[in-house]
């Protein structure tokens, strides 16, 4: 009875990951895709960056599962702080350089939004497997990614919000006092 407990216990970790990669993999195609419709450098830049995290995501769940796969448990690991501030200074320092003449094609709207509802399903995926998981190393490994879709997704809505309102966006990044100092 224990023998198959592990074995489900197993199986219940590799579907995880399988999952993980599939959700990596498909949240790189729509970062590339979206980053294609951009009309602007930083929209491209941010969009293009985050394709590479979706794509370090899937190589380390590929590296996970191959340990889980050949039963040697889940891999000891210091969760790696993600790049969520780096991405969001960069993303601002474009939009402050473009500044307020600029406006995002309905495709790419529409793709921002796609990107942003993926973020969100991976963010509920990983605190999900986080509280659920077997091993320690597995939870911390799950809560930092949790954290780091969640700023994909902080940086996500930012750049949304700025190509929709950037007059907007700007009165709000420089929260301007009300007696005019």
């Amino acid at each position: 009875m224990e023998g198959k407990t592990l074995m489900n216990e197993q199986d219940s970790v590799l579907k995880a990951l399988k999952t993980a990669i599939e959700m990596e993999f498909d949240g790189k195609a729509c970062y590339l895709a979206a980053s294609a419709d951009s009309n602007n450098a930083a929209g491209k830049q941010l969009l293009r960056s985050l394709a590479e995290d979706e794509d370090q995501h899937r190589l380390r769940f590929s590296q996970i599962y191959d340990s889980v796969r050949r039963k040697m448990g889940w891999p000891e690991q210091e969760p790696k702080p993600g790049r969520g501030s780096n991405i969001l200074d960069t993303l601002h320092k474009a939009c402050q350089e473009m500044g307020t003449n600029v406006s995002g094609t309905a495709n790419e709207l529409a793709a921002l939004k796609t990107a942003i509802d993926k973020e969100k399903k991976s963010y509920d995926f990983y605190e999900r497997q986080a509280k659920d998981g077997s091993y320690a190393s597995e939870r911390a490994f799950y809560d930092s990614l949790a954290r780091e879709e969640r700023s994909h997704e902080l940086a996500l809505l930012d750049y949304y919000e700025y190509l929709t309102d950037p007059a907007g966006w700007f009165v709000n990044k420089e929260r301007p006092s009300l007696d005019g100092a």
